[in-house]
């Protein structure tokens, strides 16, 4: 197989710095959380969310028009300097500030905006296409096994352990050491290092073009023009690409913001609940990414979509209703088969659908309509109503009705998307 080598160096690096990345997304929402902060947190995420608007298509072009090797050498490099001086200031200053951290939130937040649609290009870019769906699969599984040892690296520094023991999925877990929970900036210093390692192995990539791309020299706004043209001379297309997002709404809002808020303040437990639900939640996604093209593999992509939509509604309903950890585990680990599985299938049917030429800037508009929804979803779950008691419970009984509302849209319109099974 052509670019066998490119393919396990690219997975190697996702490897070393999705675990770093993941350990610190999972902190922040938590420092946030002890320290009461909550409702000052949701504000940095609907600003960054805003940010990641004017971000998002910009880097679109940028993913089309340069070496997607070359971005993936360049955002490694100052993401790693940058986090490198603010853990600097951290250990200088006994500490970081909720500004500094929420500043860390937002970098890796923009990160992870040009970051995935560059990795998804370069994978079709390289990638013979009888191949898509195997490599977006052996991709997701790859992600979220560094997801579940980021998950148990997050409970050990997060919480410590003051008598060798850890709990993990509800379990006791013996470590057989006795330590004190990390720094935010300690842990920011780990994400750091991977950043930088990440850059050294991206320089040792060697590839051969599988897809053809011509080079433009026009403007980033005719750039965008381009996709958006042929976004609306495929609408099927377009809305299928939208639609198929919108279990990812429900992923980045529980994850980021609401997973935490349910933990503390529904069913008051501690930081090992929050961070074991991110462990059942990848080991979720990595049975998706096993099986996913077996399960459906009689089926069409729009027709699994709907089916994983309507899952995930049905899950966040349940979170609604119960009150209980264990349940938490059991919807996070279907939350991650359906994310997964909606992703594997959806970027299959995108790599058969876009051009490789426009792949980054369609990308980019796709996310830039699951931006606006979840800035919508935001400002909304940050009314005074959502933040009092556990009322956060009702979040998710919201999420549960637009899923469901999203699936009957895709219902309603199955007949024009393209039904071939992949």
């Amino acid at each position: 197989m052509k670019n066998k080598k490119a393919l396990i160096l690219i997975l190697i690096t996702n490897i070393i710095s999705g675990i770093a990345q993941g350990i610190s997304m999972i902190a922040i929402p938590w420092f946030f959380a002890m320290k009461d902060e909550l409702d000052t947190y949701i504000w940095f995420f609907i600003a960054t969310n805003i940010l990641a608007l004017f971000w998002v298509p910009y880097a679109g072009t940028i993913i089309d028009k340069y070496s997607r090797k070359g971005i993936f050498q360049l955002t490694n490099l100052i993401s790693g300097i940058l986090l490198g001086i603010i853990c600097y200031i951290g250990f200088n200053h006994d500490g970081l500030s909720l500004y500094m951290v929420a500043l860390v939130f937002v970098m890796t937040f923009m990160n992870y905006s040009i970051h995935y649609p560059n990795l998804y290009a370069f994978i079709q870019e390289i990638t013979p296409q009888k191949l898509y769906g195997k490599v977006t699969s052996i991709l997701e599984v790859q992600g979220q096994a560094t997801g579940i040892v980021g998950g148990v690296i997050s409970v050990l520094l997060l919480e410590g352990s003051k008598d060798g023991t850890i709990q993990i999925l509800g379990k006791t877990i013996n470590v057989f050491s006795v330590f004190d929970a990390w720094e935010i900036h300690e842990i920011f210093l780990l994400d750091a290092i991977t950043y930088l390692i990440s850059f050294v192995l991206i320089s040792m990539i060697t590839f051969t073009a599988l897809a053809e791309r011509k080079e433009e020299t026009t403007s980033v706004i005719e750039r965008l023009k381009t996709g958006l043209r042929f976004l609306n001379e495929n609408r099927t297309t377009f809305l299928f690409g939208v639609l198929s997002y919108f279990i990812f709404v429900a992923v980045i809002l529980e994850g980021f913001y609401l997973g935490a808020d349910y933990v503390s303040n529904h069913l008051h437990e501690s930081g090992d609940v929050y961070a074991s639900s991110d462990i059942a939640y990848s080991a979720g996604a990595i049975i998706s990414g096993i099986f996913i093209r077996f399960i459906f593999k009689r089926m069409n992509i729009p027709a699994a979509i709907i089916i994983l939509t309507l899952a995930t509604s049905a899950l966040c309903f349940i979170l609604y209703a119960s009150s209980s950890s264990i349940i938490l585990y059991y919807m996070l680990f279907v939350l991650g088969l359906t994310n997964a599985g909606s992703r594997i299938l959806r970027v299959t049917y995108l790599f058969n659908n876009v051009p490789n030429q426009l792949f980054g800037r369609a990308a980019s508009i796709f996310n830039i309509c699951n931006i606006f929804v979840r800035i919508i979803f935001l400002l909304l779950f940050s009314l005074t109503f959502f933040e009092h008691s556990n009322n956060v419970i009702y979040a998710f009984l919201t999420l549960s009705l637009f899923l469901l509302i999203t699936a009957l849209i895709m219902l309603a319109n199955y007949k024009k998307f393209d039904l071939k099974i992949y």
